[in-house]
């Protein structure tokens, strides 16, 4: 097979994962996800004689470096915005959520959000994108040791912030488990 049958194959066997790997990251932005897609496999393209066997997680990892651009290009909008006084924060029309209208397993995405980006990709790869350390360690572009000692570590960073976290959780909930096992 061609460089170029190769590429159409990766093309059309991965554009949806690819899809749903950037809008879980862009909370689902559609405009924006499209155009970080399209960027994804135009790198693809360019680059369509390193295309590995395999090539889902070096997708993802191509998919990464392309969010922190787009994601840097939102940030200077953003700040533009600001300066024009049209965004909503700038007039302190935030909403905010009182506990009574969490979602469930909100808590979840809350200690997650207390972790840093290295570590929530680290483990959004294995959790979202269902990739086994060899593949994290493609997407992340580092070897297999270095990959799987950076998801040990953000596991327990996790564990570490959910137990931090335990006390503020609903506190019937451990208490009731409790009764019915013991």
């Amino acid at each position: 097979m061609s460089n170029d049958e190769i590429f159409a194959a990766a093309y059309r066997e991965h554009y949806w994962a690819v899809s749903r790997y950037v809008a879980r990251r862009l909370d689902g932005r559609t405009s924006e996800v499209e155009e970080v897609v399209a960027e994804v496999f135009t790198v693809a393209w360019r680059r369509r004689a390193d295309l590995p066997g395999a090539p889902l997680p070096w997708l993802y990892g191509v998919a990464r470096n392309c969010l922190a651009n787009a994601v840097r290009g939102y940030g200077r909008r953003r700040r533009l915005m600001d300066r024009l006084g049209n965004d909503d924060t700038a007039h302190g029309r935030q909403v905010v959520m009182g506990p009574e209208t969490e979602a469930p397993g909100a808590w979840v995405h809350e200690a997650l959000a207390r972790l840093s980006e290295a570590d929530r990709e680290v483990l959004r790869l294995t959790a979202w994108e269902e990739l086994g350390v060899d593949e994290v360690a493609v997407a992340l572009g580092c070897g297999k040791r270095a990959a799987a000692m950076r998801l040990h570590r953000a596991r327990r960073r996790l564990r570490a912030e959910i137990d931090r976290m335990r006390p503020t959780l609903t506190t019937g909930t451990t208490a009731t488990k409790e009764h019915h096992h013991g």
